[in-house]
């Protein structure tokens, strides 16, 4: 571990040691300290669930910042990484800690996020919002990012949206179609114990969506603060401007950039994803 690691480890180690002192006369649930896991899908809202997750810690011993975030892909190379390494990452967490993480349902992992071990959250968006936020994050937020220099040289926006669509099946770096890409998580849509929420909810019918985030946490952590209290300090820590990807926070914006063959791509890919999703009724959009 380098030191920089051991630093930012030891900050937080003493931060959680705060807060345990802080809140020192909270009994401990009967089922003991959960870890508050925020799973997401990329591009789907990732920094505002973090946020809100992290607003736990205002009513109760929870980490003041994320133990660490886990990507089922490297960074900059774009490479998978072995299905060992997220089961690695998912026992590394402890109690009271807050984590973050684009992690796959695999069978195994969700074996460990369903246990009393975890309270998880997952987030996801409209997969046609989900693409138009990905051309721009990979063409003007994240040079860095593995395919920015392919979308840069490509003429336009409807050509990036195409391949953010279609994905790039040609080269040796994973990078499928948008169902594809979905379908690594899918399986936590049917976890009972893992908490489903719209990002789109957050945005329109944030009070309803932090009562729903709230109940599912009261349920194993059970406080006696008032319910005003408890929401007013998830709603306080709301800042999209601390997100490092922020860009707009719409929904629907895909209306605004989809051309009738970028909505026939999208359906030629993506078959009933929508509607498993509640994103629609039919394919008929």
């Amino acid at each position: 571990m380098n030191p920089k690691s051991t630093l930012r480890r030891a900050v937080y180690q003493s931060e959680k040691l705060i807060q345990a002192f802080r809140f020192t006369s909270l009994p401990e649930p009967s089922a003991g300290w959960p870890i508050l896991l925020g799973i997401s899908f990329p591009k789907s809202g990732t920094h505002l669930l973090d946020q809100v997750v992290l607003g736990f810690s205002k009513v109760a011993p929870f980490a003041t910042r994320l133990h660490s975030f886990y990507a089922e892909y490297e960074g900059e190379s774009g490479r998978s990484r072995p299905s060992g390494q997220a089961l690695a990452w998912l026992d590394s967490l402890g109690p009271r800690d807050v984590a973050s993480a684009h992690l796959f349902a695999r069978p195994e992992a969700i074996a460990r996020v369903r246990t009393s071990a975890f309270l998880p959250y997952f987030i996801f968006r409209d997969p046609r919002d989900v693409v138009v936020s990905h051309v721009f994050y990979v063409t003007e937020m994240e040079a860095r990012h593995v395919h920015h220099a392919y979308y840069a040289s490509l003429p336009d926006f409807g050509a990036r949206l195409r391949v953010s669509i279609l994905g790039r099946p040609e080269i040796d770096i994973e990078f499928p179609n948008i169902a594809a890409r979905f379908a690594p998580y899918m399986a936590w849509m049917d976890c009972g114990e893992v908490m489903k929420i719209h990002f789109e909810d957050l945005v329109k019918d944030r009070v309803r969506a932090l009562d729903a985030i709230l109940d599912r946490f009261l349920a194993r952590v059970p406080l006696s603060t008032s319910r005003a209290d408890m929401l007013e300090a998830l709603e306080s820590s709301i800042n999209p401007q601390r997100s490092p990807t922020f860009r707009s926070g719409r929904t629907g914006e895909w209306k605004r950039y989809f051309t009738p063959e970028h909505t026939r791509l999208f359906k030629s890919v993506a078959d009933d994803l929508l509607q498993q999703l509640g994103y629609e009724a039919s394919n008929d959009w």
